[in-house]
C-alpha cells in the first residue's frame, strides 16, 4: 500500500482534519539509522507528525521543523517537513534499548524524558523563523503536539500518531491524523470525537487490517459527511543534503579553523544527520575552500 496523506473538512466544515498512512516512508527513516524498536517508535512518531503538519505549508522554499529532547535515553529527536510531503529526521541515539511498558508496549517516553520541550519551529521564508515551544506534556509525541496546537495555536487538537515495529524491526505499520475544531463549532462535537478515539482500535492496527486512510477517516466522522479535499500527498523519506551545503558550513567553521586543518594536512569527512551520506574533503579540497573563502 502506498503511502498516502489527505486533508479535509466534516461536519459543515466545523471540524477539519489532516490524516496519512507513512509506513513507508517510516520504514525509510528506521533503516537509515539503524533503530531500535523503541527508538523507530519515536522517530516514526516525529516523522509522521512532521509529515502531517508539513502538507499545510504553501510555499515550496517554506519548512517546519520539530525538536524534543526531554532528557531521556534517546537524545533529541529532530524531523523537518516541506509542502511536497518529503520529510527527513534523525533520533540522537537510536540503538536506545529499554523495558516495554507494563502493558507491553514501547515505552516511548521513557526513552525521550520528560525534563524538556517540544519545539515547533516554522520556516515561512520570512527573515525570522516562527517558534512555538511547549513543555512536554506526555512524552508520547501525540499528546505532546495536541498540547502544543491547544496552547500555542489555540486550537483544541485531537492527535493520533503510531508505529507498530514488527520482528524484523521494520515497520509493519504506521500512521496519523490531526483532528481541529474550528471556531464557533459546537462544543458537543469535540466530546463526540473524543468518545470516537477511544472506542476505534489503534490506527496501526486499522492499517495492518488493510483499511486505507479513507477508510479510516469514514470511521471515526462517520454520520458527519466528510469531505475530503483534491490535495493528496505521498509522503516520502527525502533528504535535501548536498556537497554544496556541506561546503558552506565547512566555510561557517571560520577561516582560523580551516587553516589549523589544512596546515596539518589532515582531511574532513563529514556524515548527514538525516541520511547518512558521507562527504570526503582532502587536503587539495580544503585549499580550494580557503581560496574561494579569501576572494
Amino acid at each position: 500500500m502506498k503511502d498516502k496523506i489527505i486533508r479535509g473538512t466534516a461536519k459543515d466544515g466545523m471540524i477539519r482534519f489532516i490524516g496519512g498512512i507513512t509506513t513507508n516512508l517510516v520504514n525509510e527513516g528506521v533503516k537509515i539509522h539503524e533503530c531500535t524498536p523503541t527508538s523507530a517508535a519515536a522517530l516514526g512518531r516525529m516523522l509522521t507528525g512532521c509529515a502531517l503538519m508539513g502538507v499545510q505549508l504553501k510555499g515550496e522554499k517554506e519548512a517546519i521543523t520539530l525538536k524534543i529532547n526531554g532528557g531521556g535515553p534517546a537524545g533529541s529527536v529532530t524531523v523537518t517537513g516541506h509542502a511536497g510531503g518529503s520529510v527527513k529526521g534523525f533520533i540522537g541515539n537510536p540503538n536506545v534499548d529499554i523495558p516495554l511498558k507494563p502493558n507491553g508496549k514501547l515505552d516511548v517516553s521513557g526513552a525521550l524524558g520528560l525534563n524538556g520541550m517540544l519545539y515547533v519551529i516554522k520556516d515561512m521564508g520570512l527573515k525570522d523563523p516562527y517558534v512555538g515551544q511547549v513543555p512536554i506534556y506526555t512524552g508520547e509525541i501525540a499528546e505532546d503536539l495536541a498540547y502544543y496546537f491547544t496552547v500555542s495555536e489555540q486550537t483544541p487538537s485531537a492527535v493520533s500518531l503510531g508505529v507498530l515495529v514488527d520482528t524484523d524491526y521494520s515497520i509493519k505499520a504506521s500512521g496519523g491524523f490531526i483532528i481541529q475544531m474550528m471556531p464557533d463549532s459546537d462544543p458537543l462535537l469535540a466530546d463526540i470525537i473524543t468518545y470516537r478515539l477511544e472506542e476505534i482500535p489503534p490506527i496501526t492496527t486499522l492499517i495492518s487490517e488493510g483499511k486505507t486512510i479513507e477508510d479510516i477517516i469514514e470511521l471515526i466522522f462517520s454520520d458527519m459527511d466528510p469531505k475530503i479535499s483534491s490535495e493528496i500527498v505521498e509522503p516520502m523519506y527525502k533528504c535535501d543534503c548536498s556537497r554544496e551545503r556541506v561546503e558552506k558550513a565547512l566555510l561557517s567553521i571560520g577561516q582560523k579553523d580551516l587553516n589549523e586543518i589544512y596546515d596539518e594536512n589532515k582531511s574532513e569527512e563529514i556524515v548527514c544527520h538525516f541520511c547518512g551520506t558521507k562527504y570526503e574533503f582532502t587536503h587539495d579540497d580544503i585549499g580550494k575552500l580557503i581560496e574561494e573563502s579569501n576572494k
